[in-house]
């Protein structure tokens, strides 16, 4: 009878760990396949998506012809650099981390890039249900977000599908045992 009580505890441990809600980060590519370019409608790349506390947004593009400036929304409208630079990222492989609940602003400074449609702004809250700001700071209705492949469902099936040897493993263990 110890073994069986035993043996429904790994179960029961089992199941749980892949029904536990699932906290990792997603990920987005930002301008999805354009990448971070001129050719991409940021305001329509943005309301795709829902942007949560610990996300990550990649930015990929060719050093040199881009670069991505976090900014107060004072510089991202006028897209004017002299002050309200928050951070600079020119490595061509940036990743920002969206660690913070509040508005975030991103242009790009290489000149006329930002007054073409490089840049775009988000807000970012707590919970999973948030609203997005687009380039004109309006407010879009709840969208569910497309993360890249590092999403927590696919992160679930991993974990399940780790523990299915082990699974089997108990099983025969308590078969013959």
């Amino acid at each position: 009878m110890g073994v069986t009580i035993f043996f429904m505890l790994q179960i029961l441990i089992l199941l749980n760990s892949f029904l536990l809600k699932c906290v990792m980060a997603s990920f987005y590519a930002v301008g999805d396949e354009d990448q971070w370019s001129s050719q991409t409608n940021y305001a329509t790349w943005v309301e795709k998506y829902n942007f949560s506390l610990g996300d990550v947004l990649v930015f990929n593009y060719v050093k040199g012809q881009h670069n991505v400036y976090e900014v107060r929304e004072d510089s991202f409208r006028s897209c004017e650099t002299n002050s309200g630079v928050l951070a600079k990222y020119e490595s061509g492989e940036d990743q920002v981390i969206l660690n913070k609940v509040k508005k975030y602003w991103f242009i790009c400074n290489i000149v006329g890039h930002c007054l073409g449609g490089m840049r775009f702004g988000i807000e970012v809250k707590e919970d999973s249900n948030n609203v997005i700001s687009s380039m004109d700071g309006g407010l879009n209705p709840n969208i569910q977000p497309t993360p890249l492949e590092n999403s927590c469902v696919s992160q679930r099936w991993r974990v399940f599908g780790n523990f299915i040897p082990f699974g089997i493993g108990l099983l025969l263990f308590n078969f013959y045992f």
